[in-house]
């Protein structure tokens, strides 16, 4: 596709997505790269939160270098549209975690796509993604799992949940693998609920009023996501835009 040219809906990256959005702040800046040098640690995280009827784009390509590891966490929760894409490269025995939260109400489209490709033996790694939505918003995540031919004792999961709060609302997901390697370990699920009634009436059975309940609910269902945040800071940041997305939801 030509740098210049809007994607259209044939490109499966951008099958869901608001492209009259993506038209607005077409072309895209290049991509944030992020090299982790061999041995070597990093931690990573992006609070997407742009402003009512604003569109926002993401893109990062990451070079993981034999025995390094990547930490990269996100909460997806601003704008008419909020894309992130992650296109990572792994080395030999080298590990990615991503953990991911999307959160939307209103016409807000979200979008989470990743392409993590094991180019060496030995390497890791897992994606975890969360997402609630409300009203008309539609939440998307997008993964892939490339296992190149040489990528021996690749170790690769993708776990992605998704909690529809009206019946409005959309969730897609599609975790897929793609795997040239023989002696590999790939798991990929995906669901798609809404809250638990019982729950609920149990809660409001002991005077919560129901507000309170669908929040501690919702809360519970993302919980984890954040919790390996190493800077405390970084986490109360990222908690602290979470929860209050989440009670203006309900």
């Amino acid at each position: 596709m030509n740098a210049l040219a809007l994607p259209t809906r044939r490109d499966e990256a951008w099958r869901y997505s608001d492209l009259e959005a993506v038209a607005s702040v077409w072309p895209v800046p290049a991509p944030t790269r992020i090299a982790v040098a061999d041995g070597a640690s990093a931690a990573h995280h992006l609070l997407q939160n742009a402003a009512a009827g604003q569109a926002a784009v993401h893109d990062f390509v990451i070079d993981i270098a034999d025995g390094a590891r990547c930490d990269f966490h996100v909460l997806n929760v601003g704008g008419k549209l909020g894309r992130v894409t992650f296109d990572v490269t792994l080395g030999r025995g080298s590990h990615f975690e991503l953990s991911g939260a999307i959160i939307g109400g209103g016409d807000q489209v979200l979008e989470i796509v990743t392409k993590v490709t094991h180019a060496q033996p030995d390497a890791t790694s897992g994606q975890t993604i969360r997402s609630i939505l409300g009203q008309r918003a539609t939440g998307s995540y997008l993964g892939s799992i490339n296992v190149a031919r040489d990528a021996q004792r690749t170790d690769a999961f993708q776990s992605v949940k998704a909690m529809l709060l009206d019946r409005t609302a959309t969730a897609n997901a599609k975790p897929e693998l793609e795997i040239f390697a023989d002696d590999v370990k790939c798991a990929h699920g995906a669901t798609v609920g809404e809250l638990d009634k019982a729950a609920l009436f149990y809660m409001a059975s002991r005077g919560m009023d129901p507000a309170t309940a669908k929040t501690l609910l919702l809360k519970a269902f993302v919980a984890g996501v954040f919790d390996d945040v190493a800077d405390e800071g970084v986490k109360d940041v990222l908690e602290a835009a979470a929860i209050a997305k989440l009670e203006a939801l309900v």
